[in-house]
């Protein structure tokens, strides 16, 4: 991967340089790649983990590239309605309200 593939996107390369070299090296060019965890299960876990944190900037990346990693819109759905029970109702709705505009904007299924 080069340097500031993903954090070239949202403009932060120029801006913040070592953050995004450790985002796209550390983050994306090793933890994201360790044969441990496929990545569908880093997706489900961080997608989670964000709606739980209420990390909405960042969720949207995670939301938005769920699918190329192997997650429907229902798992999605189910992920966060289970999440309701365990991070609270209002983080959980967040979450889906918002996959519900990525959906609907993308035409995803």
């Amino acid at each position: 991967m080069t340097q500031n593939t993903r954090t070239d996107r949202s403009g932060l390369g120029g801006f913040a340089p070592k953050l995004a070299e450790l985002t796209d090296e550390v983050l994306f060019g090793d933890v994201w790649e360790r044969p441990e965890l496929s990545a569908r299960d880093r997706s489900l876990i961080t997608v989670t983990a964000l709606a739980a944190l209420g990390r909405t900037a960042q969720l949207d990346f995670h939301l938005r590239t769920a699918p190329a990693n192997g997650l429907s819109k229902d798992e999605l759905v189910e992920a966060l309605t289970h999440l309701a029970f365990y991070a609270g109702w209002p983080s959980a709705m967040s979450a889906v309200t918002q996959l519900k505009a990525i959906v609907e904007e993308t035409g995803a299924a």
